[in-house]
This record gives C-alpha cells, structure tokens and sequence, in this order.
C-alpha cells in the first residue's frame, strides 16, 4: 500500500510535468542510446552497452516510482482547510526558544521540500512536530541532539 501525498495544483503540475518529460524525452534518448551502442559490434564486450542498458533501467524505475507518486497524490483545496492550525499547505512562523531564532517554514508534501527556499515536509521530525499545533502553542521537536522547543507565532496561507 502506498502513501497518499497532498499537493497544491502547481506541485502537482510540476510532478506531472516531470513524469511527462521523463516519458517523451529521456526514455526515447535511453533507447537510442542502446541502439547506438548495439550498432558497435559484440555485446559480450562491449560496455557503453551495458552502461546504456542500465541507465535505461534505473529510468524506468524513476519512471515508476514517480508513476505511482502521482496515482497516489491528492490534490488539496486549500479553501476548505482549518486556518488556525498548522496544517499541510500552512506557512508557519516559529521562534527558537533556546537562541531566539525566528524561521517561516511552509509544510509540504515530502517531493516539494526545498529547505533552502522554506519548504518543509510534513514528514520531517520539524514538520510532524508542527502539524495541528496552534499559535501560542509550544511545538516539542525531538532531534538526534535531544527536544528542541518551537514557540508558534503566526499561522497563514501563502
């Protein structure tokens, strides 16, 4: 059974997008690749064969493994969310209570997590510690280094 994944309809485009390119562009270049490579003689011997055979291998695996992301993501209406939790799609403002940093973490589903641009996935220690948790409330974050306290500031839909 796999694991259902929520996007936002431009998520799910981009993922669409990526398994489309994936589909018509690279699959057709790792097959000609092996042609390519066939067309040089014995294939007993001959390694830019094999290499091509391979990298056409883990293609379709990719291709599958992202098949299947996409059967199982569900599509979020962002409209119809609770607004005073922190949710999947939610922008939360969190302060350090040990160094007083503040940081704005989106949570996303774990395909969109981009740390550097404050995307975070809801299946990061950071993420599940924030989800359902309110403003005014303490997030305790369980970290390799021991609980980490986040003070939840402001919750908003951006």
């Amino acid at each position: 059974m796999s694991k259902v994944s929520y996007y936002t309809e431009e998520g799910l485009k981009k993922l669409r997008d990526e398994l489309n390119h994936l589909k018509d562009v690279e699959r057709p270049k790792a097959s000609q690749a092996i042609a390519d490579a066939r067309d040089k003689g014995d294939l007993s011997e001959n390694a830019e064969y094999d290499a091509a055979k391979e990298a056409q291998g883990m293609l379709e695996m990719r291709i599958s493994k992202m098949e299947e992301t996409v059967s199982n993501a569900r599509l979020i209406d962002e409209s119809q969310l609770d607004t005073t939790k922190a949710l999947i799609h939610s922008t939360v403002k969190i302060k350090n209570q040990t160094n007083g940093m503040v940081m704005k973490y989106k949570l996303v589903a774990q395909s969109e997590a981009d740390l550097k641009n404050g995307l975070i996935s809801v299946d990061s220690p950071i993420g599940k510690g924030l989800l359902g948790k309110k403003v005014g409330e303490v997030a305790e974050i369980e970290v390799p280094k021991g609980v980490m306290k986040f003070d939840v500031l402001e919750i908003t839909r951006k």
